[in-house]
């Protein structure tokens, strides 16, 4: 099913790209700078930003052919659009040495096991729990935000050697991470260009 872009959201990305040029980036890595510029109207994202188009290509397999999407908090899953996500945070409960983020990342593993695509955007001890599992993720969208472990999150992300998007910043967010999971999921299987 093909997606209906708006008017006013063809113009953005219009201006969006009059402002920075993604022409030299690959296509998933455009996709996905172009989608997080755009939710954030942050041109610096696009040099923040650090993931790789191999990786970005198995996920985006991976994503088309039905794999769980989980989400660390609400406000990701309610920006992650045309597929359902699991978010286990009203479920979950803090405890000694236990955040109720990191609570929710365990039970949502316990609810797709490996394979999915993991999307962070808010809380960095979600992201440093999913680290700590063997949960063999298609892709981690690590971009929680804040200035207490938000960009240390990120660096142990990228030392893990997981398939990621991340990035060197404290910023990210809610809206950026499901931007960058939204990428993926409106860029075609085939070549054609999109929004």
């Amino acid at each position: 099913m093909n997606r209906v872009v708006h008017p006013i959201e063809q113009e953005s990305f219009r201006r969006l790209r009059a402002r920075l040029d993604t022409s030299g980036f690959p296509p998933l890595t455009r996709a996905v700078v172009e989608r997080v510029v755009h939710s954030s109207a942050d041109l610096e994202y696009a040099a923040d930003l650090v993931m790789d188009e191999a990786e970005l290509e198995r996920a985006h397999a991976a994503l088309h052919a039905g794999a769980p999407v989980v989400a660390d908090v609400e406000m990701v899953a309610a920006g992650i659009t045309r597929r359902r996500t699991v978010c286990r945070l009203r479920d979950a409960r803090s405890g000694p040495g236990l955040t109720r983020s990191a609570h929710a990342v365990r039970l949502a593993y316990e609810e797709v096991g490996p394979g999915a695509l993991w999307v962070i955007g808010c809380a960095p001890t979600a992201l440093e729990e999913l680290l700590r599992l063997d949960a063999s993720p298609a892709l981690v969208v690590g971009l929680p935000v804040g200035f207490v472990g938000a960009a240390e999150s990120k660096a142990a992300l990228r030392e893990s050697g997981l398939p990621a998007v991340s990035n060197v910043s404290e910023k990210g967010g809610s809206a950026v991470a499901a931007a960058a999971l939204n990428a993926l999921l409106y860029h075609p299987a085939s070549t054609e260009e999109t929004l």
